[in-house]
């Protein structure tokens, strides 16, 4: 009996569909390991001795009589399995030399407050941005999209000038006070904060709400995936700071952890590997708790989910 025809299509069908998954699968499985393999090579060679460190990346750190770099004529040896596994990397770190734990403790204390009041202005500045409108609202929400737009560097000047003018350049203030008022989560949360129903809002003022609790009982709590991803993206942000530090502390003791990573040299190639790993873990451990909450914020664009 001949095999009718829709049956073949559909066969073939599922075939065609079969080889795209596996397809995408592999280059999708690719890129992954391409992305991670920077990650693995970090932990692995946390773990190898100093001498071992120094005879695969010396040559990359190496620098001439007179200061400046010198060329590579070989290739660097990129191992992922160590010779010998050994934690002397980390002895140094955590027990032998505070001087590392104090500067990761460092970015705990610039990061952590920035992340905080930088969400609280943003909620207020947003509900006022998303609730009311008029001219020159527009006109200011205009600047801080022109403001949000600009990279950093290009803000670096004007922040030295007016912190110096403020005599709060050298000082922590310094780096406090341009990340709590940056204009990036006062953007996003105003977008958030437009998707919610003008009906819930309306209902909430019927009901004999005032408008603290508009925003503290209906336009917050709608938004909180939304805040908790905006959270996440500002402690990556400023993690990872380095321009702020260098320019506006002249106190290498106020430095943050990604500061010293910035400038590696010969002498501390060993211990780079161990204080990356440790300075990840901060990162990686609220990306882990906080994926789902990225992912519907970036999803939903606040608002109420269907």
């Amino acid at each position: 009996m001949k095999t009718p025809n829709y049956i073949k299509r559909g066969r073939r069908h599922k075939r065609v569909v079969l080889a795209e998954r596996i397809t995408g699968t592999v280059i999708a499985a690719f890129f992954a390991i391409l992305f991670l393999m920077p990650v693995i090579l970090t932990i692995t060679n946390s773990f190898m001795a100093p001498s071992e460190i120094s005879s695969n990346y010396g040559s990359v750190f190496a620098r001439s009589d007179s200061g400046g770099k010198v060329f590579i004529s070989k290739t660097v040896n990129l191992k992922f399995i160590p010779d010998m596994v050994t934690f002397s990397q980390y002895f140094t770190v955590l027990l032998k030399s505070p001087d590392y734990l104090f500067k990761f403790w460092n970015s705990v204390i610039y990061v952590v407050p920035i992340v905080f009041f930088q969400l609280f202005v943003a909620a207020l500045a947003s509900y006022g941005f998303a609730r009311y409108h008029g001219k020159v609202k527009e006109i200011i929400f205009f600047l801080y999209i022109i403001m949000m737009m600009m990279p950093y560097q290009v803000t670096l000047v004007p922040n030295y000038m007016v912190s110096n003018w403020l005599g709060i350049l050298g000082t922590r203030w310094a780096i406090w006070l341009p990340g709590i008022f940056s204009p990036f989560a006062v953007y996003l949360l105003t977008k958030f904060m437009r998707r919610i129903p003008l009906e819930v809002l309306e209902a909430g003022q019927i009901d004999g709400a005032d408008e603290w609790q508009l925003f503290s009982k209906i336009c917050f709590p709608l938004c909180k995936n939304g805040i908790c991803a905006i959270a996440i993206l500002i402690f990556i942000d400023f993690w990872n700071m380095v321009e702020q530090p260098l320019i506006l502390l002249s106190d290498e003791q106020l430095h943050p952890l990604s500061v010293f990573l910035s400038k590696i040299n010969s002498g501390e190639i060993s211990l780079a590997f161990a204080v990356a790993v440790i300075y990840m873990v901060p990162p990686l451990l609220i990306f882990m708790y906080g994926e789902e909450y990225l992912v519907e914020g970036i999803s939903y664009q606040g608002g109420i989910k269907g």
